[in-house]
């Protein structure tokens, strides 16, 4: 890491007027909106479109849109967690030795479920629906506000449109947890970027609590501060600097903790119901297996699809690490985590691409080579990868009929 990439340490301020700094942050606040805009229309436009799309298809052959993208495979976990709580525990009615205990499953989502359907009409489906649709909406705002600092406006609406069009970015429009895990981490890096630790370790606590992958986000808190840490000395006096890092990871280790105690297994008794569903770190020795059935025999469009994603994201996160210029250490380290376990975990082959949702740095590249591109080049590559995404997006979710 260089200089450049530890937090920034911001002096004292004078205490001003608290009607007045409430007034300075709303003004900045609608200011940063009013930026986001463009970039915020062209998602929504993309994933409305993308969904209309699947719906149009769903209602021709009989299914139900509400239901796919509300109450389908993990959505059906987190509307149970949010109608009865902890306990459902399933033995694979299918696969020998495979046990389904809802304490895999994070709290945050389901808990927000649960308080909108409390205080709004909405039942437990239509909250997580909600819940979703808004934390994409956010997600991508913290998108553009991180690029848009590092990179610029145009590079920032760009790396909006990208995660928007994704193959799999139906996934953002679904009752799933992966949007709302991309907005606190896409904000928590922002704090980062911005001299805000204690922002930074609290977003992250949030989104350590919605995830198993939410530990990326706390990974880079920890790491750039201790950076900062080593590198600045007068930050070691600032109490939000130590206290950002220490909130950090209190999300992930709290849930991972309660959830071992509660299976009865003690301390780590999390990974051990993580195990009994299949799961586990095997440093990609699944995965590889599972690529070499796919080239020794046939399978699923979703699972040859699954091979492209994984291995253009091992492209483009090469090209992030050694290609100039170099994005800023926070968000190397999260994406480096991501694509970890991500790659190296164990079964849910076709769930690889949904667990590399939250990795939006690795956009950056395609983001920076089209903000120099020629507006022809620019114009197809959106117009190819919008394709695709409706397309693949419709098969996910009415075709392939397995787990996402």
């Amino acid at each position: 890491m260089s200089a450049d990439t530890a937090v920034p340490v911001r002096a004292p301020e004078p205490r001003p007027a608290s009607g007045n700094a409430r007034v300075r942050r709303a003004e900045r606040a609608r200011a940063a909106l009013r930026r986001a805009a463009p970039a915020l229309a062209f998602y929504a436009a993309a994933r409305l479109t993308g969904m209309a799309t699947m719906a149009a298809w769903a209602w021709w052959i009989g299914r139900h849109p509400r239901t796919l993208l509300g109450h389908s495979w993990d959505g059906i976990w987190y509307a149970g967690i949010a109608r009865h709580g902890y306990g459902l525990i399933l033995p694979s009615p299918t696969t020998r030795g495979v046990v389904f205990n809802d304490l895999a499953f994070f709290p945050l989502f389901p808990g927000l479920e649960r308080a909108v359907s409390t205080v709004t009409p909405l039942s437990v489906v239509g909250a997580g629906l909600f819940v979703a649709w808004l934390s994409a909406g956010l997600a991508a705002w913290g998108i553009y506000a991180l690029g848009e600092r590092l990179y610029g406006r145009r590079t920032a609406t760009l790396l909006v449109v990208l995660w928007g069009l994704l193959p799999h970015a139906i996934v953002q429009s679904m009752a799933y947890t992966e949007p709302l895990m991309t907005a606190f981490a896409a904000w928590a890096l922002y704090a980062l970027v911005t001299g805000r630790p204690l922002w930074a370790g609290a977003l992250s606590l949030l989104a350590g609590l919605s995830r198993p992958n939410g530990i990326a986000v706390a990974a880079a808190v920890v790491c750039v501060t201790a950076h900062t840490l080593w590198r600045q000395p007068e930050a070691r006096r600032n109490a939000r600097v130590w206290a950002g890092a220490a909130l950090a990871p209190l999300g992930w280790t709290g849930y991972v903790v309660w959830a071992g105690y509660r299976s009865g297994d003690g301390l780590f008794g999390y990974f051990e119901v993580q195990r009994l569903w299949g799961s586990r770190f095997d440093f990609g020795r699944d995965a590889l297996r599972f690529v070499r059935h796919l080239i020794t025999g046939r399978d699923a469009m979703a699972y040859y699809m699954t091979v492209a994603v994984i291995a253009v994201a091992l492209v483009a996160l090469a090209l992030l690490l050694l290609e100039p210029p170099r994005p800023h250490a926070a968000l190397l380290v999260y994406t480096v985590v991501l694509v970890v376990i991500a790659v190296g975990g164990s079964s849910y082959f076709a769930s690889k691409p949904r667990f590399l949702l939250p990795a939006f740095p690795l956009l950056l590249p395609a983001a920076l080579a089209l903000t120099r591109a020629r507006r022809r080049t620019l114009l197809t590559t959106v117009t190819a990868m919008a394709g695709l995404s409706f397309f693949y997006g419709t098969y996910l979710l009415t075709v392939a009929r397995m787990p996402m």
